[in-house]
């Protein structure tokens, strides 16, 4: 796998130091009493898991399993759910997760879908926001690093399923995506 990367971006001691500074901010945003947090699967499931054991308060975790890149190199444009069952969110202060913010259409779907199931506040994070024009006009409210619009693996991302487990963010050589 790692004669697959172009370079590595962003290495993992790095990533430790900001998500130790996310978890701060976090903490100091929420209002008291437990956050109910919500991990896109599958991307963000290592930033989260990272992230969360730095909040020392009380957390509910849910998982939701959603799609939009469907094995390509750029989101298909449309954001499937592909649970049938959603998380309990009416009241209560959401904290959404997900890996990457690019074209800002999932986080935005999402986002909008709590709201609608009554949702106190919703705050989300992403490991990484790519600096370019989203599709949808969305930000998030914590972001571990902005990049440029490469395509990148590592650290919770992937490519077909592969890349997830290394330790790092690094771009993919184009040869390995072919």
């Amino acid at each position: 796998m790692k004669n697959d990367i172009e370079r590595i971006l962003i290495d993992e001691e790095v990533i430790e130091r900001r998500l130790d500074s996310m978890a701060k901010e976090i903490e100091l945003d929420f209002p008291a009493g437990p956050i109910v947090v919500i991990i896109l699967l599958k991307g963000a499931l290592v930033f989260a898991a990272d992230l969360l054991r730095r909040i020392p308060r009380e957390l509910s975790i849910e998982c939701l399993n959603v799609a939009s890149y469907h094995g390509g190199l750029e989101s298909s444009g449309t954001v499937d759910f592909l649970d049938r069952h959603f998380p309990e969110v009416k009241d209560r202060h959401i904290l959404l997760l997900d890996d990457i913010l690019d074209t800002g259409r999932t986080l935005a779907v999402v986002a909008k879908r709590l709201k609608e199931e009554g949702a106190a506040a919703v705050h989300s994070g992403v490991l990484l926001a790519k600096d370019k024009k989203r599709a949808e006009d969305v930000a998030a409210d914590y972001v571990g690093f902005e990049i440029g619009d490469e395509f990148v693996v590592g650290y919770g991302l992937d490519y077909k399923g592969k890349y997830r487990n290394l330790p790092y963010v690094g771009v993919l050589k184009l040869s390995a995506a072919i």
